[in-house]
């Protein structure tokens, strides 16, 4: 018999470590299909809350925000998209010209996991596709409603929740919530709402440590 698993995916559309973690995650529960039923949640964070409208060049933004070289930068975009490669999930090899405020997104997000919780997850892959594989604006409208209607979502409905406020509330309290927890991070993978996995991990990281938490269960 299956282990039932509920698993909190918390994560930002702009973080490329998260798409490598969502990607190593997924293939860890497929070889664990027979072992645990896996209910996998998607759950908002934002590493750059403040980016004001239009976003901010990604090389000067990395350089403020972590002191780093054009160098430096280059080196880890390689090795973002080696472990990317490992995956199965492709990044853009010129990397991205712009960073993005994502909040827009996460709004869409908490809708799709409140009404279609089995479609929550092919948004959230398209997004991450749309922002790390074609480089795209991840403000715009359109871009974010392409992505809704690739994950076969109501297209209108989406267009209605980005002209309002709708869920701005609850994405920025499931935000103070994760951060209250001592969340500073992401990918962070929380199961059962007890143990957790930080970052992007290698496949078999999360299938060991999915197994073993399963096996505490039975």
């Amino acid at each position: 018999m299956s282990s039932p698993l509920k698993i909190d995916f918390v994560s930002d559309i702009s973080c490329p470590w998260c798409a490598i973690g969502l990607s190593a995650l997924e293939q860890a529960l497929g070889r664990l299909q027979n072992e645990v039923a896996a209910e996998l949640h998607f759950q908002p964070f934002e590493l750059n809350p403040q980016m004001p409208a239009g976003g901010q060049d990604i090389g000067e933004h990395l350089t403020q925000k972590y002191g780093s070289t054009p160098e430096q930068q280059a080196q880890i975009r390689d090795t973002i998209r080696q472990r990317g490669a490992e995956v199965g999930f492709s990044f853009n090899p010129a990397g991205r010209g712009r960073i993005y405020n994502t909040f827009d997104a996460h709004r869409l997000l908490h809708w799709a996991g409140l009404e279609t919780p089995s479609q929550q997850a092919a948004l959230k892959k398209a997004l991450l596709v749309a922002c790390h594989t074609q480089g795209q604006n991840m403000e715009s409208h359109e871009v974010l409603l392409a992505a809704v209607a690739q994950a076969g979502l109501d297209v209108a409905r989406a267009r209605a929740i980005l002209a309002s406020d709708e869920f701005a509330p609850e994405v920025r309290e499931r935000e103070a919530f994760y951060t209250s927890q001592g969340i500073h991070s992401v990918p962070a993978v929380i199961i059962n709402d007890r143990h957790l996995i930080s970052g992007g991990q290698p496949v078999t990281v999360f299938e060991q440590a999915l197994r073993q938490i399963a096996a505490q269960r039975a």
